[in-house]
C-alpha cells in the first residue's frame, strides 16, 4: 500500500474509534501523522488508540460532535497534548432509521441532521480558523452517495449528506487563499458497524446499485482520504471525490 507524507502533522478523525474512521486514522499513522480520535464512544476510541501505538501515535478524546462545548474542549485538549491540528476528517455519523419519511419521528430526523451535518459544521467552525492562521490545513468531509442521489427510506441521512457536500463547496471557497484545502468523499455502502442500524432490505438495495457488485472496503476510503490530507493534494479544493464502485460518476 502507498503511504503519504504526513510526517509530523496532527490530525483529528471524528468517529475514529471504528469503521471508516479507524481505517483513516490507521493510514495516517502509517504515513507519519499523530492522530486524535474524537469519538462519543471513548472505550472504542481508547482501544483503537492503543492498537495504533498509544500516545506517541494516537490519543482518544471523548467528543460529542453535536455539542459545541464538547468540540471546543476536545480541540483545546488535542492542541495542548499533540500540537496544533493541521488535518481534520469529519467522519462521525449515524444512519438513523431506514423507514419512509411519513413514518419518521421528528426527533429521530433531527438527531441524524445534528450528528451528520451540524456536527461537521461545528468541527469545521472550531478547527478552520487556526488552520487559516497557520496558512496550512486539510479538511476532508465524509459525505455519501446518498447525498448525491437520495436513498429511499433514508431521507434524513440523504439530506444531511447532501448538506455536507454543499458545506464543503462553500467552506473551500471561503478558505481558498488561506492555505486550507477542503474536499469531500462520497462513498457508496462500505460494510461497517453502521450496517447493524439498517434493515436487510435496505442493505440489499444499496448493493444492487453498485455496478462492481460488492461493497467498498474501509481501506479504500482511507487511502483516498490520506491523499486528500497530504501536500500532494494541492490544486483540488471544494471537490467531491467518488468512491462508489461505478454507481455515481459525477
Amino acid at each position: 500500500m502507498n503511504s503519504y507524507d504526513l510526517e509530523g502533522k496532527v490530525a483529528v478523525v471524528t468517529g475514529g474509534g471504528r469503521g471508516i474512521g479507524f481505517a483513516i486514522a490507521k493510514t495516517m499513522v502509517e504515513s507519519g501523522a499523530v492522530v486524535a480520535l474524537w469519538d462519543i464512544d471513548n472505550d472504542a476510541a481508547s482501544e483503537s488508540a492503543d492498537y495504533l501505538g498509544g500516545r506517541k501515535n494516537a490519543i482518544a478524546v471523548k467528543t460529542d460532535v453535536a455539542d459545541e462545548s464538547s468540540i471546543e474542549d476536545a480541540l483545546s485538549y488535542t492542541n495542548a497534548t499533540l500540537g496544533p491540528v493541521k488535518i481534520l476528517v469529519n467522519n462521525a455519523g449515524i444512519t438513523g432509521p431506514t423507514i419512509p419519511l411519513a413514518n419518521y419521528k421528528s426527533d429521530d430526523w433531527r438527531k441524524v441532521i445534528e450528528t451528520n451535518l451540524v456536527g461537521t459544521f461545528l468541527c469545521c467552525k472550531a478547527v478552520a480558523p487556526q488552520m487559516a492562521e497557520g496558512q496550512w490545513g486539510r479538511i476532508v468531509n465524509i459525505s455519501s452517495v446518498a447525498g448525491k442521489e437520495g436513498n429511499p427510506n433514508a431521507s434524513a441521512y440523504s439530506a444531511a449528506k447532501a448538506g455536507v457536500i454543499a458545506l464543503t463547496k462553500s467552506l473551500a471557497k471561503e478558505l481558498i487563499n488561506a492555505g486550507v484545502i477542503v474536499n469531500a468523499i462520497t462513498p457508496a455502502a462500505v460494510r461497517t458497524e453502521l450496517f447493524e442500524q439498517m434493515e436487510q432490505h435496505h442493505i440489499d438495495y444499496m448493493l444492487s446499485k453498485i455496478p462492481m457488485g460488492r461493497f467498498g472496503e474501509t481501506e479504500e476510503v482511507a487511502r483516498l482520504a490520506a491523499w486528500l490530507c497530504s501536500p500532494d493534494c494541492s490544486f483540488s479544493t471544494g471537490a467531491i471525490f467518488d468512491a462508489t464502485g461505478g454507481r455515481s460518476t459525477y
